[in-house]
């Protein structure tokens, strides 16, 4: 198993509606067929700890089966058309693979 977890920092000037858009593209990743699950979410309410990094504004993990799903994940159109479509959204991002 493979989890592929992404942190978005989206930039400041966007609109509610832009925003929107931002989250039913994240949430079409969920159409991928490498892709066993798709999980969307904003920082959770913790309380704060100096471990604890919730300056992202939202999260995505993907859970796939091995390395050879998630290179197909990320050839797969339906990601490539998010990237595409939504990477003027972010002001940074940041990915962690975890086996």
């Amino acid at each position: 198993m493979l989890v592929h977890v992404v942190l978005f920092w989206l930039r400041d000037d966007l609109s509610t509606e832009e925003q929107a858009q931002f989250v039913k593209g994240l949430k079409s990743l969920q159409d991928i067929a490498a892709a066993e699950a798709v999980f969307v979410g904003t920082p959770a309410a913790t309380p704060k700890r100096p471990v604890i990094d919730n300056s992202y504004d939202y999260c995505l993990t993907v859970i796939l089966r091995d390395m050879p799903a998630h290179d197909t994940y990320q050839a797969d159109p339906l990601h490539q058309s998010f990237l595409n479509s939504f990477r003027s959204f972010w002001k940074a991002v940041k990915i962690y693979d975890a086996d």
